[in-house]
């Protein structure tokens, strides 16, 4: 299936992936798996399989609705083994999902480097492939959007990754930098390196949504991506919509359970949110359980069925949760469960947390 042009994807399948010659596979030996991941592979499926998807904007890129995070790749959340974050990667361009998404930040260029691995012998026009610049570190020393930076940056993630070009090139959480900065020097270098042909789409992610009308109202670019603001909790990213739609710029919409928030396992404790916000979530998330479903997947189907967002990423590195959350976007949405929950999490609704510089909040 050509990523050009929305398909379906139709297998019949009881889920079993034999890949010979792996059986014995040491955890170093990921080059070994890469080459046993290219053999065939013999698979039937329970049931019908159909992706969806969704043009980005006004480039020409048709994206799965739900798209592959890869900052799981990085250790992001938990350590990885290279070869359990490559089969996700594979199962998940197996089961439809075209886009993926990175940066040099997740893992300090590891999950760059572990996604260049699993894209090898992968045709190029079977997946689109997004990373960003911008962001090296924590502190606001590990920010730099010099024009000068963005050339190299771009460059080191083409050589990471092993492609000659890439579909998106995003300032990463630009709202720790300068916007004027953004505005009147990073997106017009990034506009030479595209005239170059190494990147064929620009884009800004960040979490304030109060960023993107700063910068759409100065300068053109093609998408944004929001995270944490187009989920259960927190839904504000709705009111930007029409915004976005008239100046037809791409809406990517990411951690659709808010960083942790809204899982059974609850927030990481590094997370940001005010204890008032992770109790209501974790209240949400055990109603969920009592009630015989995931919060998690409640989420997820939460955030794809809204048709004015292109894609929602979800990140992952185990290929039996990839299988789990397509699977789920694929069955109805429990209404009943949907506005119970909504209900508990009213209290805390669009509340969120400061990030980067304080006036660009």
């Amino acid at each position: 299936m050509s990523v050009g042009s929305p398909g379906t994807m139709k297998m019949r399948c009881t889920a079993k992936l034999q890949f010979r010659g792996c059986q014995r596979m040491r955890e170093t030996e990921v080059s070994r798996y890469i080459e046993c991941a290219k053999l065939e592979f013999r698979a039937t499926f329970s049931k019908e399989q159909m992706m969806q998807y969704r043009i980005l904007g006004k480039t020409d890129l048709s994206v799965s609705v739900i798209s592959f995070g890869a900052s799981s790749l990085g250790g992001v959340f938990r350590n990885v083994r290279e070869q359990e974050g490559i089969r996700a990667m594979h199962t998940a361009l197996d089961l439809g999902v075209n886009f993926f998404d990175v940066s040099p930040y997740y893992g300090l260029t590891k999950a760059e480097t572990v996604l260049g691995k699993a894209l090898q012998g992968i045709p190029r026009e079977k997946y689109l492939l997004a990373t960003k610049l911008g962001r090296y570190g924590d502190d606001f020393a590990d920010f730099d959007f010099s024009a000068a930076r963005a050339a190299t940056s771009v460059d080191e993630s083409l050589r990471r990754l092993g492609v000659d070009y890439l579909d998106l090139i995003q300032c990463h959480d630009i709202e720790f930098g300068s916007l004027d900065q953004i505005v009147n020097e990073t997106i017009p270098a990034l506009r030479k390196i595209q005239e170059q042909g190494k990147v064929r789409f620009i884009g800004i992610t960040g979490l304030p949504l109060k960023i993107f009308p700063t910068i759409l109202d100065q300068v053109e670019v093609d998408t944004i991506l929001s995270y944490c603001h187009y989920s259960l909790n927190d839904a504000s990213l709705e009111g930007l919509i029409p915004y976005l739609q008239a100046k037809l710029v791409g809406i990517i919409n990411a951690s659709p359970l808010s960083m942790g928030l809204l899982s059974q396992r609850g927030a990481p404790p590094w997370h940001p949110a005010s204890d008032e916000i992770k109790q209501a979530c974790a209240n949400a998330a055990h109603y969920c359980a009592e009630h015989g479903e995931p919060i998690e997947k409640l989420a997820i189907q939460f955030a794809v069925q809204q048709p004015q967002i292109t894609t929602t990423l979800v990140g992952t590195a185990n290929p039996e949760n990839v299988k789990r959350n397509i699977q789920w976007i694929e069955e109805p949405i429990d209404e009943e469960l949907l506005h119970n929950v909504l209900d508990i999490l009213k209290p805390i609704h669009n509340k969120t947390w400061l990030s980067g510089r304080p006036e660009n909040n």
